[in-house]
């Protein structure tokens, strides 16, 4: 079973080497997701110029806005989803409610 880039059946969440992690939310229209993404890469490659400038400063500085960028897209902070369903996000994801499903990815088909 392939865990790269793999998505949970809801949508909500990616799982990257058995971990869930939150998926931006669908409900941002292209346009919106694609100014996010932009905000969160650029902050991303600041955090790394500041890392190989060894400025703690500049270092905290972009690492506040790549949490501000995350949170824009619904990656962290409130869920963006409303059926009351708690988050899973770090969760190994054999201890959440998506164990089962993931576990059946390894059975051939139609042996579910």
């Amino acid at each position: 079973m392939s865990s790269s880039k793999l998505k949970t059946p809801d949508g909500r969440y990616l799982v990257v080497k058995g971990r869930l992690w939150r998926c931006a939310n669908p409900e941002l229209s292209g346009a919106a997701y694609r100014e996010r993404v932009h905000r969160l890469m650029s902050a991303r490659r600041d955090v790394h110029k500041a890392q190989k400038a060894g400025s703690n400063k500049q270092e905290r500085e972009a690492r506040t806005r790549v949490d501000a960028a995350k949170r824009a897209l619904g990656e962290r902070g409130p869920v963006w989803w409303s059926d009351g369903a708690p988050d899973y996000t770090q969760h190994k994801i054999e201890n959440t409610p998506y164990a089962d499903w993931y576990v059946s990815l390894d059975e051939p088909e139609g042996q579910n």
